[in-house]
Parts: structure tokens; sequence; C-alpha cells
């Protein structure tokens, strides 16, 4: 049906406009007149076909052989990077640098830098580990995590958890539904609030950059890229992080003076305790303690609640403090005990 009514709407035209414009290639108008649907039907069926096959697998075997192959040097690459720390894990941990502002408009806006004793594909995957309530733990549960974008190296979540708060003597729990970007190309994880309420607005950025630790070995130059470190240090110079994590926080009512100046102490609280924790996770990996040490110094027990633990941890300063003293103590044992036996 649809090819006769395109022949005879070919052949009005030829009738009608044949005398008025004579230069007209008559059959050449009506063969691309006749071939003008198909030609249209084709290129609107082709992004969809193309979109189609790239998301049923069956026209993206590149890419997603890609993907492994990146997964697979990038997973190869973090064992030898581990294994330089575990042949010297020697490293003083440094307290984060946390600044709190009042911007315009918004309640508190947190900047967090410290470094960590790990490369930065080890602390990007304590970062997006779906399981990471076993480190933070502040994390009391997951409510729900789902997964709305995963594109290899890029992954788009929706993630809801229930969180620990304690400051003085006050404490309690709050819900906390997230929209998660993570992109281990630039090891970043933003995150965005999905539905107000306690919180009007809740959003931030995690970022990890590699630290060159060892780049004294390379005076007197100053290695510049990874490639220059791996070289100038023969393989053997260890790769750090540099951890930045910025938050703004505004909630829907913005407590007067003095509550709000301590809902400020318990956000800024709440984001060291985070930080002394994945500095503990990142000392376990280094192998410098046990599990079991780890939870004896911070005061952690199999047996306590997360309720628990968070009060526990409430003068974590002087504990991490005193997990220093004891690191440094664990170093000198280890170097005399290297000097010995040379």
């Amino acid at each position: 049906m649809g090819g006769d009514e395109v022949t005879k709407v070919s052949i009005d035209i030829q009738n009608t406009d044949h005398n008025k414009h004579p230069d007209v290639n008559v059959p050449a108008l009506n063969t691309f007149l006749v071939n003008l649907p198909g030609k249209l039907q084709k290129y609107v069926k082709l992004p969809f076909k193309k979109s189609t096959k790239e998301d049923d697998g069956t026209n993206s075997a590149f890419p997603l052989a890609r993907d492994k192959e990146s997964s697979a040097i990038w997973e190869v690459n973090l064992e030898k990077q581990l294994q330089t720390w575990r042949e010297n894990p020697v490293w003083d941990d440094q307290s984060p640098d946390i600044k709190v502002s009042v911007p315009k408009g918004s309640f508190c806006n947190l900047n967090v830098k410290v470094n960590v004793g790990l490369p930065p594909d080890a602390v990007y995957n304590i970062v997006t580990d779906p399981d990471n309530r076993r480190v933070f733990k502040n994390i009391k549960e997951v409510l729900s995590r789902r997964v709305l974008v995963d594109e290899g190296s890029r992954q788009v979540v929706e993630l809801e958890q229930a969180a620990l708060w304690k400051f003085l003597w006050w404490s309690g729990t709050i819900s906390v539904h997230v929209l998660v970007d993570q992109n281990r190309e630039d090891y970043s994880m933003k995150f965005k609030q999905v539905k107000t309420g306690f919180m009007k607005r809740f959003e931030g950025c995690w970022r990890v950059e590699p630290l060159f630790v060892d780049e004294k070995s390379c005076l007197p130059c100053k290695p510049k890229t990874l490639g220059d470190y791996v070289s100038c240090t023969k393989g053997k110079g260890r790769i750090g992080s540099k951890v930045s994590l910025e938050q703004l926080l505004q909630p829907s009512l913005v407590p007067p003076p003095p509550i709000s100046w301590y809902l400020r102490g318990i956000t800024t609280r709440t984001t060291e305790m985070l930080i002394y924790d994945l500095l503990a996770e990142a000392a376990r990996i280094r192998g410098v303690y046990s599990t079991e040490n780890s939870k004896g110094e911070l005061g952690v027990s199999e047996g306590l609640s997360d309720e628990c633990q968070v009060n526990k941890l409430c003068d974590i300063k002087e504990r991490w403090a005193l997990r220093r003293r004891n690191a440094k103590q664990c170093h000198k044992k280890v170097a005399f005990v290297k000097s010995v036996t040379c």
C-alpha cells in the first residue's frame, strides 16, 4: 500500500510540474521520491539499533574487553604497589587538616585533606566498597543500594544509609539518601542528596591523587609523572595518596547559636572519625597492624554494638596519638631487627 501511494504522488508531480519546469529531470525526481521513505526509515532505525546493541552487549565486545583488560592491569599494578609497602611499611600518619567555613546561604562547608599510606587504587577501593561499613564505624547499616549506571570504570549508584553521630552527651542516627557518581579514571566520587528531609542540601566530593612517598631518592631530579617516579626509583618507590573531601551541608531549619555551633561540632567530629577510620584501615592493609590489634587500640570489640563503638571512639584524638606512638615504637623495632640481621 505504501509503495502504491508513493507512486501516485510521483505521477501527480510529473503531470503538474512538468510543463512549469521543463528543465527538471523528472525520472530522477521520481526515483528519489520513491526511495525516500526507505532511506528515512533506515536512518531512523539506525540509532535505535545501535543503542539496543550497546545495551545488550552484542556490539560492544571491544569496549567490554577493554574494560576487563584495564581492570586487570590496574589490579596487577596495585598488587605491585602494595608489595612495596609490605617491604617497607614505615609511614607516619598525620592528623587530617580539617577546615570549617560558613559560606553565605549555607550552614557548613567542610574541607578535609590528609595523606594516606596506600596507593590511590587501594584508597579508592576502601571508599567505594559497598561493604565499607566494616571500616567506617559511623555507618550503622546500608538500607538500600542500586547501581543505575555501570560503564566499567564509572558507576552511578543510588545509596541509602543509616549513619551514627555523637557529640558530647548527644547521639543518634540519621538517614542519608544520596546519588553517588564514582569514576576510577580520575579517582573521584561525587555525592548529592536525593530526597530532602532533615537536610536541605548534602553534597560533596572525594578525590584521590598519587603521592610520591620516596621521591627524595630521585634527587637532584624531581619526578613529574608516575613514569618518571617508577624509573628513578627502579620500581621500588612507594606510592601514597593525597585524599581530599569536600562537604556542603544545609539543614532544612538552621537553628540559632549555640545549637548551630553544636551541630557544626557534630558534623566536624563525624567527618574526623571517618578519616581516622580510613587511616586505620590503611595501616591494617599495609600489614602494620592486625585486625585484632587495630580493634583493641581503638577500643572496639566484636561484641559491641555500633552505638557502643561510637561511644568508645569519642576520644579518638587521644587514641590516635597512642596509636602513632605505638607505630613509632614498632618501626624502631623493625629497623633494629633489620640492622641486626644485616
